[in-house]
């Protein structure tokens, strides 16, 4: 009786005990399987895209920084006195010792390519920073009145003031500053919407442009002819002054708006989404047009008003790096490029040398009339 009292008690612990490691051992069934396979198939295709993006970037980067400094040289080879790309190479890196090849390419050539190179960069940069910042592909300083401020400072100080170089440089600056907060200005309305801001920009840059024609009546006919030739837009105008004061710009704002390009991204998507992501609205948008626009002003200081040029470098390079789009140093390789070429067509294959800004608005008003064309249809351009 004693052995059955002590064996009863235990019968129903023993199946209790080994069912507890059941209970952690759970098997799973077929909806958990399928929920952590597709999960897992979601986060790999993210991480596939991502490194295809980036070699992608990569890539591109890569070959237009080739095809630019491929364009550099070939700049400095043609001309009256043809030279090789060893010769110029050479001389460019010291390791030629020739008088008279320097003198070539070091006093004469140089300057202007560098002219080139360095304005493309900046006009490319800072129209695609306006094309994101205002969500259009019209949103160019060409158009929204930058341009047209910085000019009507420039040619006022060429005509009225006799003044050059430096000089030049900080009007061009104020008056794309003074056109700059004027359409600021005007298009606040509790934020900045991209479509009221190009329109009021169009009428701030026509407001401007007639100021240049009276500004351009009353000069001397040699000033006037001066003024209307800088207004074309020619890399080889530049003094060495606004040639160091772009380049040194470019030191600074290219890889600052590189810094500032995961903000651009997000301001892309909407004020209400960039607050909800922790981006300060109004001031990444002020540093983002403070950089494009002190681009713009010292590129028109050094080169002129070339049209078109921001207006392109953004869109073809958008085509390029296909779904990773949006990339400043992308665009502004593109407007280097697009800027020599345009410098080499002017002066070596047309029967006449003409200024730059004579073929970039040859090729960029067809480009002008597609995109809008495009845009329309497409029911993006109101």
């Amino acid at each position: 009786m004693a052995a059955t009292t002590h064996d009863t008690p235990d019968t129903p612990d023993t199946p209790a005990t080994h069912a507890t490691p059941e209970t952690h051992a759970a098997p799973e069934t077929p909806d958990t399987r399928d929920t952590r396979d597709a999960l897992a198939a979601v986060f790999g295709a993210v991480r596939a895209n991502r490194r295809g993006r980036t070699a992608r970037i990569a890539v591109v980067t890569s070959a237009l920084a080739a095809a630019v400094a491929t364009l550099f040289v070939v700049t400095m080879m043609v001309g009256s006195f043809r030279l090789s790309a060893a010769e110029v190479v050479g001389s460019l890196l010291g390791t030629i010792d020739d008088p008279s090849l320097d003198f070539v390419v070091l006093g004469l050539r140089l300057p202007t390519a560098a002219t080139a190179l360095a304005v493309g960069l900046a006009l490319g940069a800072s129209g695609t920073i306006f094309q994101q910042l205002l969500r259009n592909p019209l949103a160019s300083p060409d158009f929204v009145g930058i341009s047209s401020g910085a000019g009507l400072a420039a040619v006022t100080g060429l005509v009225f003031l006799h003044v050059s170089g430096i000089a030049i440089a900080g009007l061009a600056l104020g008056g794309a500053v003074v056109a700059a907060l004027l359409m600021y200005v005007l298009a606040w309305r509790d934020g900045v919407s991209g479509y009221r801001f190009i329109l009021i920009g169009i009428g701030v840059a026509a407001f401007f442009e007639g100021l240049t024609g009276f500004v351009l009546t009353r000069a001397q006919l040699f000033e006037a002819r001066q003024a209307m030739h800088w207004l074309t837009g020619s890399v080889g105008q530049a003094s060495d002054t606004e040639l160091r004061l772009l380049l040194g710009a470019l030191a600074v704002l290219l890889p600052l708006a590189m810094l500032l390009q995961r903000q651009l991204r997000v301001l892309e998507l909407g004020d209400d989404a960039a607050r909800g992501l922790g981006v300060p609205t109004e001031l990444a948008r002020a540093g983002l047009l403070a950089t494009a626009v002190i681009l713009v002003a010292l590129a028109v200081a050094a080169a002129g008003p070339l049209v078109f040029v921001a207006l392109v470098a953004g869109p073809i390079a958008n085509r390029l790096l296909g779904p990773a789009t949006g990339g400043i140093v992308a665009a502004a390789l593109v407007g280097a490029a697009v800027l020599l070429t345009a410098d080499l067509v002017a002066v070596h294959l047309l029967p006449v040398a003409l200024p730059t800004g004579v073929v970039t608005g040859a090729v960029g008003a067809p480009y002008l009339l597609w995109l809008l064309a495009t845009t329309n249809r497409q029911g993006a351009g109101g």
